[in-house]
């Protein structure tokens, strides 16, 4: 099977969205055994002058459905930004993952070569479809879901390298 821009657009963005709402998961299932409440994990930073949990699960969304939209030359289904509790930020997670996966592949026809230009705060900046792929839009996914996992590490919810990996099973071979 030749290598397109949908598989690889496909395969990166819905691991890292099934890896995110695992983290989820995990730091729910955490909370409960700790007696912990797990919404109090969705304003939690790891800096000041950073997004919470909740921004960063909303920008992993953003950037998940910015991608296919901006390669597709489609638009996105919106997503307000008011996601308080820990059920909302799942939930939010399970709509993009089933917005991403709505989107046919014949849709991505053209897209290594399409001009992607969007606004990123003061700046404009615009791509290749392929450029701004492999430049920006999964760097940018990648950043909000590893910060994500790391918040909730932070707060000491049992996280490793293969839950951020999220490999299948099949991907695992006997020694």
């Amino acid at each position: 099977m030749p290598l397109t821009i949908h598989h690889v657009t496909a395969t990166a963005i819905t691991r890292g969205l099934t890896a995110l709402s695992l983290l989820l998961d995990k730091a729910k299932a955490h909370a409960e055994a700790t007696g912990t409440d797990p919404d109090a994990y969705v304003q939690v930073r790891l800096y000041d002058d950073m997004l919470p949990l909740s921004g960063q699960i909303q920008r992993a969304s953003d950037s998940a459905r910015g991608v296919f939209a901006r390669l597709t030359g489609t638009t996105a289904p919106g997503m307000a930004d008011e996601e308080t509790t820990f059920a909302q930020l799942q939930e939010r997670v399970a709509r993009t993952l089933a917005y991403v996966e709505s989107v046919p592949a014949q849709a991505f026809e053209g897209a290594e070569t399409r001009e992607v230009v969007f606004g990123a705060g003061p700046l404009t900046l615009g791509f290749t479809g392929v450029d701004y792929l492999l430049e920006f839009a999964l760097p940018n996914f990648q950043f909000h879901v590893v910060t994500a996992y790391d918040i909730l590490r932070s707060q000491g919810v049992p996280l490793g390298k293969r839950d951020f990996l999220n490999l299948s099973a099949d991907r695992v071979r006997a020694a």
